[in-house]
């Protein structure tokens, strides 16, 4: 057990630390915090992974999908792999669509008919090969990677008289959506949500829902001024649980997944977990806007996400028709917003209630310059995850190709809850005092979280340990955290981390704390002492 104290007023002052990055201010106008809905499916022609899945079962995926979304009145966003764009039965079933509420874009997977026709070799075992090196754009120079593009773009427009205004993907680096972004004008793109060798794709640390913009350098690490960031908002798919998807499966070989993906028997495939989560989602404090993406991948067929689509459908119509969400497409997501943000906003994943038979709460904070998670379970508080971004941070397949059959993308940890912990050992910060001489973990009531201004996030936390209470408050520079009491309280925050986790600390001194990871240097400031 490791650990290390963080006492006053404030307990991170993520200001002090990002001052180079200047003052760009975040336009947060736009009238009430919309709950956006998103219902993105995109399309692969082939699935070389399971003989069963034939081409017409991918194609009759598709089919049901866009029935189900008619039958609700439900407009979305139909992203297509090359091949598939390149199908006619799939061109004659989306140019059916009414362009008022369907959306067709690109889904940003390269298959061979695509690499070979921008001239290039293919080097896959399958048609389609799934492996980061073969089937995304990180395994081609930036060079290959504008031919890829404009193939896809070329081809595209000649079927649909258009180019796309969406292109997605599960990773998709900056070069080419910079790209895509100065020569075909794209307004919206879209990754994978955060998770760890799931697939052997990592995304780990970053802006943790909603969107951002990334940076010129990193498109998973947002940018902090809009001189370098590429102005396309990413999106983060698939609607992560808010409480269980960040540290599923720890003490396994793999991380598990919790989502709106409705093909999930625990998760978008049950009723009770899908009431859950849009309840949530209606009512959590979102402090800028809620985003969630529903739909699913048609290579997972329509017999395993049926029960889901059939769940959440009639759901997500009901709550539109209550005005309690909007449903609009991934394009028309991105438009909105680039007018409403010149940077990336301040916004947060609130959690007041879990679901029947866990007390658990959560709070996502993210903003241009950092996340933070904390978590509420059997009354006590622990600060699961903190990670600081930096728009100077090149990717390593920024400028290089891919040549592993998996790609990672990180953010700089101060605190990881996930990677710094066992099944029985789980690492975070958690909130002490020094009670009658000893060291005493703080248990509290039901904390209030509240939005007073755009931009920023209120937590009053009432403690039962003692008589008062623990006041966060975060904006996109900064936490700070005050417990107010009639009496003095000796209270710091207590970091602790499974055995043998190696740290990104490198030197820890009396108010500042300097971090090494990746080869990037990095330091963490308490702005006021305690007084």
């Amino acid at each position: 057990m490791i650990k290390r104290y963080i006492t006053g007023l404030a307990a991170f002052a993520t200001a002090c630390l990002l001052s180079s990055f200047g003052t760009v201010k975040a336009d947060t106008s736009g009238g009430d915090q919309p709950k956006i809905v998103n219902i993105v499916n995109f399309i692969r022609l082939l699935e070389p992974r399971d003989s069963a899945i034939t081409e017409d079962v991918l194609y009759q995926t598709v089919v049901r999908q866009v029935e189900i979304m008619k039958k609700y009145k439900l407009g979305g966003t139909f992203l297509l792999q090359y091949d598939a764009l390149m199908d006619p039965r799939y061109q004659k079933l989306l140019k059916s669509l009414p362009r008022s509420s369907f959306e067709i874009g690109a889904w940003w997977e390269i298959p061979q008919p695509l690499v070979e026709k921008a001239g290039l070799k293919w080097r896959g075992r399958y048609p389609w090969d799934w492996r980061a090196n073969i089937g995304f754009s990180t395994g081609y120079t930036p060079k290959e990677r504008e031919k890829l593009a404009d193939v896809y773009m070329r081809d595209f427009k000649k079927i649909f008289g258009y180019y796309p205004k969406s292109v997605a993907s599960w990773f998709i680096d900056a070069h080419t959506l910079n790209y895509l972004y100065q020569k075909y004008h794209i307004v919206a793109s879209a990754n994978c949500k955060d998770q760890y060798g799931t697939d052997g794709y990592t995304l780990w640390g970053g802006y943790w829902n909603q969107a951002y913009y990334p940076s010129k350098i990193n498109s998973y690490m947002p940018a902090q001024n809009a001189v370098n960031q590429i102005p396309v908002p990413i999106f983060r798919m698939l609607g992560s649980d808010p409480v269980r998807q960040y540290d599923n499966g720890l003490g396994t070989t793999r991380q598990g997944v919790v989502t709106l993906e409705p093909v999930y028997k625990f998760g978008g495939g049950d009723s009770t977990w899908v009431n859950w989560y849009f309840k949530e989602f209606v009512d959590g404090e979102s402090t800028g806007f809620a985003y969630t993406q529903a739909g699913q991948e048609n290579s997972f067929t329509w017999g395993a996400m049926a029960k889901g689509f059939e769940i959440q459908m009639p759901l997500i119509a009901k709550l539109r028709d209550e005005h309690k969400i909007k449903v609009e497409t991934l394009a028309a997501s991105g438009k909105w917003f680039k007018e409403h943000y010149k940077v990336t906003p301040a916004t947060s994943v609130t959690i007041n209630n879990d679901i029947e038979g866990s007390d658990r709460k959560t709070v996502w904070f993210d903003s241009r310059f950092y996340r933070i998670n904390l978590i509420w379970e059997n009354g006590t508080l622990r600060l699961r995850d903190i990670h600081l971004f930096d728009e100077k941070l090149p990717s390593v397949y920024e400028q290089e190709k891919a040549t592993s059959n998996e790609c990672s993308f990180f953010t700089l940890p101060v605190v990881d809850g996930y990677l710094w912990s066992t099944a029985q050992q789980m690492a975070g910060l958690r909130l002490k005092a020094i009670i009658d001489g000893k060291e005493t973990l703080m248990e509290g009531g039901d904390p209030v979280v509240t939005s007073p201004v755009p931009g920023k996030l209120h937590i009053s936390w009432p403690l039962k340990t003692i008589s008062g209470t623990l006041v966060i408050d975060m904006d996109e520079r900064q936490v700070s955290m005050k417990i107010k009491s009639e009496k003095h309280i000796d209270w710091f925050m207590d970091m602790s981390v499974a055995d043998k986790t190696k740290l990104p600390f490198t030197k820890i001194g009396h108010r500042q704390i300097k971090c090494k990871f990746e080869g990037w240097i990095m330091g963490l400031k308490q702005k006021k002492a305690l007084l």
